[in-house]
């Protein structure tokens, strides 16, 4: 038997016993790790044969030995060694210079294990123990690093020209400013295209949640080619209807009925909930906006001397609040209330709630945006009965909404 064939030999002895107790063929003692780096030696001189070409070796370059870099790859971490020239201008494409990290597969799963909520440090216990790979905690954030472009760039993304429905709201974090915990409001666009699929069209993060600071996000939205919305699903916010008026003048407000059910009730006694929460779901769950109306008629009537706080607020935004009387229930459950960006938020914070503070902004945007990603990935059928809820659409409001027959 020849050297080469003993050779096998021992690697097939040695894969086979690996396979039966479940240890890693591709580990650092695997049986086919030995491959990897004869493919990748191979394949670096290959390259650097092509590179010394006529040209080259016409200015005196020529092959100058050997170096060796170790390198982390899914096989574990391999010496290689790498062929090295008398003018130093050799760059690889296989294993470029300093690159320690072998395979972007490898980047993708640090990358999606920290979208899932992953500290560095987990990350890096779960990829010794998956791939018998040590990987620094530096090493681990220059790769997290990576997705700061990708984030300005969806940032910045263009966007359709006119959608049905956007729920704007806000999820607030604490993060570190100077040495301080700060709080900051993580600004949310859900939208709703003319084809009936959710998409998270930009988050924006700021010190507070206000009405001018809103009026910029529209403002960046417009630019982005945002030139039409048919329903604004929004809080109670002061003066937050009038912003968006002033970017989108056609646009129907629809105040969130389940804010301004909270607010009420942080100044109805304990003692009186029960009684005036059914009084008041005669008013929200009302079949017709004149029944609506009539009810909170006798709403007034009964509490308004003992809460006329509460009866002033629901009297002075019920044109905002009522705005869902006008569609039937399929509309009406969509625009009532902000549950749908809520509901991304519930699914948001499974992911960010095992970071107390965050250190700095960009740092709480990289995980929300690797959040939305993964969310994302379910949002890729209409809404349920969007066939009809796009009819009544289209007789609601006409040509502003499309609709290819």
């Amino acid at each position: 038997m020849d050297r080469r064939s003993q050779e096998y030999q021992i690697m097939r002895d040695k894969a086979l016993s690996q396979l039966r107790s479940g240890e890693s063929l591709t580990g650092k003692d695997g049986a086919f790790a030995p491959l990897l780096k004869e493919f990748l030696e191979a394949a670096l001189d290959g390259e650097m044969a092509a590179h010394l070409d006529e040209a080259e070796r016409r200015q005196g370059n020529k092959r100058n030995g050997r170096g060796s870099k170790r390198v982390k790859t899914m096989a574990g971490e391999i010496e290689i060694e790498t062929p090295q020239d008398r003018h130093s201008s050799f760059t690889p494409e296989i294993l470029r210079k300093r690159e320690t990290i072998l395979a972007d597969n490898m980047s993708s799963k640090i990358i999606s294990l920290y979208g899932m909520g992953m500290s560095l440090r987990d990350i890096s216990a779960h990829i010794e123990e998956m791939y018998d790979v040590e990987i620094s905690h530096n090493t681990l954030s220059e790769i997290i690093e990576r997705i700061v472009p990708k984030v300005k760039e969806w940032q910045s993304r263009p966007l359709e020209s006119m959608y049905t429905i956007v729920w704007l709201d806000a999820m607030h974090y604490k993060v570190k400013d100077g040495g301080r915990t700060e709080s900051r409001a993580v600004y949310n666009v859900l939208a709703v295209n003319k084809d009936g699929r959710k998409e998270l069209i930009r988050m924006y993060v700021s010190e507070s949640e206000g009405a001018n600071f809103w009026l910029s996000v529209l403002t960046d939205l417009k630019a982005r080619g945002m030139k039409d919305v048919l329903i604004a699903c929004i809080d109670n916010l002061t003066g937050f209807a009038e912003a968006i008026a002033t970017i989108f003048p056609q646009v129907i407000i629809q105040s969130c009925i389940v804010h301004q059910i909270r607010n009420s009730l942080k100044y109805i006694a304990s003692k009186d909930k029960k009684e005036f929460m059914d009084d008041l779901k005669t008013v929200y769950q009302a079949p017709t906006l004149d029944l609506a109306e009539l009810n909170l008629d006798k709403l007034e009537d009964k509490w308004v001397q003992k809460y006329p706080v509460v009866i002033g607020s629901w009297r002075r935004n019920w044109d905002k609040l009522s705005a869902y009387f006008a569609y039937d229930e399929h509309i009406r459950r969509l625009i009532y209330t902000t549950n749908a960006v809520e509901g991304f938020y519930r699914q948001a914070r499974k992911v960010t709630k095992t970071k107390g503070v965050f250190p700095n902004d960009m740092a709480l945007m990289k995980l929300l945006y690797l959040a939305v990603l993964n969310i994302s990935k379910k949002w890729t059928q209409p809404l349920p009965n969007w066939a009809l809820t796009a009819g009544q659409l289209r007789i609601k409001f006409g040509e502003r909404m499309p609709m290819e027959l």
